[in-house]
């Protein structure tokens, strides 16, 4: 695609910055900035990222400075996403909501503010390779701060998070490989939501009507866990159908694994039992966001008549319109579109170095699969995406390319068509290997109450 890999290329640029910092003149960094300034050159940002570049190499950005390179770095990276986007309407003939601007929120402190962006210009100034345990431990009173304050807390998870990541790597001079562009996209985020306004909330509506699941996108982290689910959702008063997302996260120990996570975020969101039962959810108010997100109320939600989740891929996806995207969450790493794919080729690669790359042939196009985002918790599996003859998946673009996340699959047992879920287990099973797992998580939970009883006593 024009232009995709030149601006890329040129957020790159500001990474390998960022790595070796920007406190002191360097001549390699100077040309590095230079090119994220001849990038935006055509802009509005132009004159301002220009000034930004020419001061940082010299060691003398100030925090306007610092601002400026990392307004262009996001914006080339909405750029890609916009451009990837536009790929993915125009191959699966998918029509896009226009953002809605949204009410002024409640403006936050501002003196927290510019603590965080202090915080972060002087990590740009340090440098990944230079980072230490007292620069990254700063952040945690701006955290704590930033917490009990509605306003703040998306900033304040975002800090918290990222001066863990920091902390873990610490000393800087030891890592052996710096994770230049996440953190890049970490710190440019986080330093844009410093700015008042940054990020105001989306328009909300009333969302009345039928939702109908595609499937769930589960994600699992050491001390945490993640559900998202894909849906349709069908207006009561017969406007278009529509894309949306419903999400529940929770803390976890690290003890609970596999099919124990569902145990723990169901009681946090009935729309996984009923996507479990294989049923529809009617919708009586629910706050909707303008980009597509459910802001779930199990009492504004009640459980539906039983529905077919590739009768819906095959017969609402295809009209649905996809939400509009915020600003700052225009980004490659983003996508996630829901797309449903059928007759297709199976394909196998056994020659790269884990030997089992699978691919689905269709039209023309070959979707790479990657099947590395199944979840363990869930009868899904490679080999049953590698025998299925049609599949309900999230595109995503990972690596420089496309690559089809499978969510469900139609396949053949014993003759019979059956559908596999990667969220079949998320509101309960009588599987075995799922049992078991349920009540390894349930004595692991009670084991850990006990213990915090007791400390608690003591």
């Amino acid at each position: 695609m024009d232009g995709l890999d030149e601006a890329l290329a040129a957020a790159d640029a500001l990474d390998r910055a960022l790595v070796t910092g920007l406190l002191r003149p360097r001549p390699d960094r100077a040309g590095d900035l230079a090119e994220l300034a001849r990038a935006v050159a055509g802009t509005p940002l132009a004159a301002r990222v220009a000034e930004a570049a020419e001061k940082a190499a010299a060691g003398a950005a100030s925090e306007d400075h610092f601002l400026a390179l990392a307004a262009a770095r996001t914006a080339l990276l909405g750029a890609v996403h916009d451009a990837l986007t536009a790929r993915v309407d125009e191959t699966t003939g998918r029509t896009r909501g226009e953002p809605t601007p949204g009410a002024p929120g409640e403006r936050p402190t501002a003196n927290l503010l510019a603590a965080a962006r202090t915080w972060l210009c002087d990590l740009a100034r340090t440098g990944w390779q230079g980072i230490d345990h007292d620069l990254v431990g700063s952040a945690a009173p701006i955290v704590s701060a930033m917490l009990p304050d509605p306003a703040l807390r998306r900033l304040a998870t975002l800090l918290d998070g990222f001066a863990a990541e920091l902390a873990a790597s610490c000393p800087g001079a030891m890592l052996d490989r710096v994770p230049a562009r996440r953190w890049g996209d970490l710190w440019s985020r986080a330093l844009l939501l410093t700015r008042p306004g940054a990020a105001e909330p989306s328009a909300v509506l009333a969302a009345t009507g039928r939702l109908l699941p595609l499937g769930v996108d589960l994600h699992e982290h050491a001390t945490a866990a993640q559900a998202q689910v894909h849906a349709v959702f069908e207006p009561a008063d017969g406007g278009p159908p529509r894309l949306v997302r419903a999400s529940v996260s929770v803390p976890k120990p690290d003890t609970v694994v596999a099919a124990g996570v569902w145990q723990l975020l169901r009681p946090r969101l009935s729309l996984l039992a009923a996507l479990g039962e294989g049923r529809s959810m009617d919708l009586d108010g629910m706050p909707l966001t303008d980009d597509g997100d459910l802001i779930w109320n199990d009492a504004q939600a009640r459980a539906g008549d039983p529905v077919d989740s590739f009768a819906t891929a095959r017969i609402a996806l295809p009209t649905a319109v996809a939400p509009a995207v915020a600003p700052l969450d225009r980004h490659p790493a983003r996508l996630a579109e829901p797309v449903f794919l059928e007759g297709y080729d199976i394909r196998r690669d056994d020659t790269g170095e884990d030997g089992g790359g699978l691919s689905f042939a269709v039209a023309g196009r070959l979707h790479i699969v990657d099947t590395d985002r199944i979840p363990t918790a869930s009868p899904l599996t490679p080999e049953a995406v590698a025998a299925s003859g049609a599949c309900i998946g999230l595109l995503r673009w990972d690596g420089g390319e496309f690559r089809l996340q499978p969510l469900a699959v139609e396949t053949t047992v014993r003759k019979k068509t059956v559908a596999l879920h990667a969220g079949a287990w998320a509101g309960g099973t009588t599987d075995k290997v799922g049992v078991r797992a349920e009540k390894a998580a349930t004595d692991a939970v009670t084991v850990l109450r006990e213990r915090a009883g007791r400390l608690l006593r003591k």
